[in-house]
């Protein structure tokens, strides 16, 4: 597979007061296209500040992210505003929809910035609300404005898409739901995603699955055979 994403000796440090916390410590790693990863590990050990470095939303403190072979840790802020339309679908625990804007409205806002983009009727179809479009978040289920919060990222066909808890706040069922658009975005259109949850049941869906402990990645392990998202149990 082809390399998409190039980290090297990734830092993050914050001050707070007197004191330097060191939320990533040296963390080096390559995402593949196509691939589905999940990031596993426990509140505080780096794995969402991980993510927003490689989404473009926060920068480290030390070290590379290449795209393309160009650093984004080293790029302006024109240049990663390109870089999060463009290259970068976001999904996260809380699903952050406008609410005076209709499922369909709320997709169409992704789609409309991107060059390439999945039309939007074919998005709400895909995730099982073709008839509801029409529908505001305040009128859906917190599952349904998950899978809405989903088309909107995949909707501007990112080339990555990265997950940030996005089964948290949602029950079992529902969370498979959820797991199984991400898996079937991964398939069929062959893109990278990324999810970083604390729930270990997940894992077992990774191609690859990076176990992160106190800002280091403790070890990447690969399953021969993901499971299918119907068969995590949690």
């Amino acid at each position: 597979m082809e390399k998409i994403i190039a980290v090297s000796d990734l830092t993050k440090e914050y001050i707070m007061g007197e004191v330097t916390v060191h939320a990533l410590r040296g963390v080096s790693f390559d995402l593949y296209d196509g691939e589905f990863v999940v990031v596993l590990g426990p509140s505080g050990s780096g794995k969402s500040t991980m993510l927003n470095i490689i989404g473009g939303i926060d920068t480290p403190t030390s070290g590379s992210v290449l795209y393309n072979a160009k650093d984004i840790a080293e790029a302006t802020e024109k240049e990663l505003t390109h870089y999060r339309r463009n290259a970068v679908g976001f999904v996260f625990q809380f699903y952050n929809l406008i609410p005076n804007l209709t499922a369909r409205e709320n997709i169409v806002l992704s789609t409309e910035m991107s060059a390439d983009p999945i039309p939007p009727d074919e998005l709400l179809e895909n995730i099982g609300l073709g008839e509801r479009g029409g529908h505001f978040p305040p009128q859906l289920s917190g599952g349904e404005q998950q899978r809405v919060a989903i088309a909107r990222a995949i909707g501007k066909n990112p080339a990555l898409l990265l997950c940030d808890e996005p089964t948290g706040a949602l029950d079992m069922n529902t969370g498979i739901q959820v797991l199984r658009l991400l898996k079937d975005f991964n398939k069929q259109y062959k893109k990278t995603v990324v999810i970083i949850t604390h729930n270990a049941a997940i894992g077992d869906m990774g191609d690859r699955v990076f176990h992160v402990r106190d800002g280091v990645i403790d070890s990447i392990t690969e399953n021969e055979v993901p499971i299918e998202p119907e068969d995590v149990k949690w």
